[in-house]
């Protein structure tokens, strides 16, 4: 874990080139246009979770702007992705985001598909000049990938595969236990404004004092006791000590709600902490190394001290965040609106482990709704109103460029991976 926090703040600065991050990143539709040919058409995405996909034959869909994906369990146990279109006359084959069968009909002239892609029936096949098509024509396939109970696709046919993509971050998600947790937010949410807006925000923790003041129960948002590090490729990670208190009124050393459900559940008397409360964060790593064995858990053993208690944002680049605790976790990610770069979509997923022997999680229901329609928890939606008012900011002639501090690093390299992508340096 060690070999993941080299990179200070001061080293972190000197991979920097300090490009001018403008507004018309945010809205302009020739830009906009370059990201999905040079960046969104290179890089993995993930089209759902394995437990959509138990039994042969099962699928999922992903939209993706303009793209459908359909990604299928196997016979053989595995999965393959191929382009939702049938190759007819570009009819969309699969509407819906789960199902399963035998295969797939077109409905507009009843072509079909094995789960395979193969075509294996249709509509006067002597007609054709080209020949029989049965037996020989297929869906365009794409790369896909299972990984930790979620499935990935590839648009590009060429792409690595994901480990190598993932490079040093597969290494360390993998100390996790991931494949069993129970997806218990599943939500889908069309925001006015940029993806970016979101992806940027998520790569600072700068704003948490003014935006989230009540996380300074819980966290210490303070950058100097936070860790960074940058990857090659865009990835990235943040690493803010959790389990503690802010250093700064009125959390200091108080035990918040918070704290006191976290103490309570490793059998610590809360009131013992009260004046103290940033030491509850190493009681709780030595109560979870004792006690964790005869919970259920493990698979604390391969976890480091910190990753027990701190939040660990591992940033995929470009817009995946996986905010890592050792029992839940989150997956957010921005994806462009199809048309529009002054919207996006906000992907909110959360994922809880059940408790040995205690009764089963329920599987959450899939919610898409417009921002303002109703709430998506405290913290988003805290996230998101600011995200509207810097859409608008940003087109104003007042505003030239961002201005970042050092601690805004991460967002300083991921719009610098974009320009990268576009203009083929990577």
């Amino acid at each position: 874990m060690d070999s993941l926090h080299g990179s200070a703040l001061l080293a972190a600065d000197r991979r920097l080139r300090g490009d001018p991050i403008t507004g018309e990143r945010y809205f302009s539709r020739d830009f906009a246009e370059q990201e999905r040919r040079h960046v969104f058409r290179r890089v993995w995405h993930i089209a759902g979770i394995s437990a959509d996909l138990e039994d042969f034959g099962d699928y999922v869909v992903h939209s993706l702007g303009h793209e459908s994906v359909l990604v299928v369990r196997q016979k053989g146990g595995g999965v393959r992705a191929f382009h939702n279109v049938c190759p007819h006359r570009g009819n969309r084959l699969v509407w819906g985001d789960v199902g399963g069968g035998d295969g797939f009909t077109c409905a507009y002239h009843s072509w079909k598909f094995s789960t395979d892609g193969l075509l294996v029936d249709m509509q006067d096949p002597e007609d054709f000049a080209d020949g029989p098509l049965c037996g020989t024509l297929r869906l365009k396939e794409l790369p896909a990938a299972e990984w930790h109970g979620f499935v990935w696709f590839n648009l590009d046919p060429n792409a690595p595969t994901l480990a190598e993509w993932l490079g040093p971050i597969k290494q360390e998600l993998d100390r996790y236990e991931l494949d069993g947790l129970v997806r218990t937010a599943y939500q889908r949410i069309e925001l006015a404004c940029n993806w970016k807006l979101v992806r940027d925000n998520f790569n600072e923790s700068y704003h948490l004092p003014t935006i989230h003041p009540q996380l300074g129960g819980f966290f210490d948002e303070d950058y100097k006791n936070t860790e960074f590090a940058l990857f090659d490729g865009g990835h990235n990670l943040m690493v803010m000590q959790g389990v503690t208190t802010s250093r700064k009124e009125p959390y200091v050393d108080r035990v918040s709600t918070m704290l006191r459900d976290v103490l309570v559940r490793w059998d610590y008397d809360p009131a013992e902490f009260e004046g103290r409360a940033r030491e509850a964060r190493t009681a709780v790593q030595k109560r979870m190394r004792e006690l964790g064995p005869s919970r259920g858990r493990k698979f604390y053993a391969r976890l480091a001290d910190r990753q027990l208690t701190d939040a660990h944002h591992f940033t995929l680049f470009p817009n995946v965040t996986f905010t890592m605790h050792p029992d839940r976790f989150l997956m957010l990610r921005a994806e462009p609106h199809p048309t529009d770069p002054e919207k996006c979509y906000f992907d909110h997923w959360a994922f809880h482990r059940p408790e040995p022997g205690g009764a089963a999680l329920p599987e959450a229901e899939h919610e898409k709704f417009r921002y303002g329609e109703r709430p998506i928890s405290p913290v988003f939606d805290q996230d998101m109103s600011v995200m509207m008012a810097q859409q608008q900011g940003v087109r104003s002639s007042g505003f030239d460029h961002a201005r970042l501090s050092r601690q805004e690093a991460r967002i300083q390299r991921f719009h610098e991976i974009i320009t990268d992508y576009i203009e083929g340096r990577i």
